[in-house]
């Protein structure tokens, strides 16, 4: 039946998807391949963290996703005036 039974105990098979716990979890998409929370359930692949992987993936980078990274934007940390003057005026700098 499953590989993975145990992530998902209990679980049903529907037209929409997999029943666990009263909610409906849809199979995963192409992006979610190589994601340490997907699991194998009766012929199909689902996320163990969200139910529906297609709306986490809309806006952008899945937040529970474990195979991508995020990438700093080079954007400056705000300087507080007071202490960079009082910081040139000891004399250390950056």
């Amino acid at each position: 039946m499953s590989k993975d039974v145990q992530s998902f105990p209990d679980a049903s098979v529907t037209p929409e998807g997999m029943l666990y716990n009263g909610v409906i979890f849809q199979p995963i998409i192409d992006k979610c391949d190589g994601c340490g929370r997907v699991r194998d359930f009766a012929e199909a692949r689902y996320c163990s963290s969200y139910p529906m992987p297609q709306a986490k993936w809309s806006m952008g980078t899945c937040n529970f996703s474990t195979h991508t990274r995020v990438t700093a934007t080079g954007a400056q940390a705000k300087v507080n005036p007071l202490k960079a003057s009082k910081r040139a005026a000891k004399g250390g700098g950056r």
